[in-house]
């Protein structure tokens, strides 16, 4: 498996794929500059250019880079027969698939991580003089990745399945675009998978809200484990029976 996560890389680093990690921080950075604290109390400096800065981040980049790194760690294996020559080889295909996911996963985690970086970076450019909200910032970026993983694994089932690029990406921009719509309503927003890396990274206050997350028990367990369990299985098992 160790081996498996190390040629993926191998792979990554060959390419310049790997630099859309900052592309979404970069952008939302940009935002948090551009906004102005006046007027708001100083404490709430920090929290008000996270939540700028979390809106296009999380409702609209996030969900698509998650489609656009899954279809490219399955891109050498559709380009020039490379599931066959893979097939060909002693490496277990379960093994081959979560290592690809693993990736993926990986790739985003770090983009959080940039994201993070990037508020305390307009703090420090705008010389906010209160403490920096390390444990609120810090559970709402790691709330957003744990709510891109159903994405994930529902990304990795549709880029497997299609060898064209462009196929596992038009559905993902299909079905965040109406993120904007969907994240104002009551109904929908709190079960559309699409909408939760949003929903998750945004503080919350309510008693209901999982003690160590930006979630509630009911999204946590229903919708973004119950959603992932659900993805991750398909895709598993397509992928273990697919014919090469």
């Amino acid at each position: 498996m160790v081996r498996l996560l190390r040629t993926e890389l191998l792979k990554l680093r060959k390419s310049s794929i790997w630099l859309l990690i900052f592309v979404s921080p970069f952008l939302s950075l940009l935002v948090g500059l551009g906004e102005t604290t006046a007027g708001l109390p100083e404490e709430e400096y920090w929290l008000t250019t996270y939540q700028w800065m979390s809106f296009p981040h999380a409702a609209l980049f996030l969900p698509l880079l998650t489609g656009v790194f899954s279809a490219f760690v399955c891109r050498y294996e559709h380009v020039g027969g490379g599931w066959k020559q893979l097939a060909a080889l002693p490496v277990s295909r379960g093994k081959l698939y979560l290592a690809k996911l693993l990736v993926v996963c990986l790739l985003i985690f770090y983009t959080q991580i940039l994201l993070v970086a990037g508020l305390f970076s307009v703090g420090q450019w705008k010389e906010f003089q209160v403490a920096f909200p390390w444990e609120t910032v810090a559970i709402g970026a790691f709330s957003g990745w744990l709510a891109c993983l159903p994405l994930i694994a529902l990304q990795m089932l549709v880029s497997v399945s299609w060898s064209s690029f462009a196929a596992p990406m038009a559905v993902n921009v299909i079905f965040t675009l109406p993120n904007i719509l969907i994240l104002n309503s009551e109904t929908y927003g709190p079960y559309y998978p699409w909408a939760q890396p949003f929903l998750a990274m945004m503080p919350h206050t309510e008693t209901e809200s999982f003690r160590a997350l930006h979630i509630s028990m009911e999204t946590l367990f229903i919708v973004i484990l119950g959603s992932l369990m659900l993805f991750l299985f398909a895709g598993f098992t397509y992928f273990i029976r697919k014919e090469i």
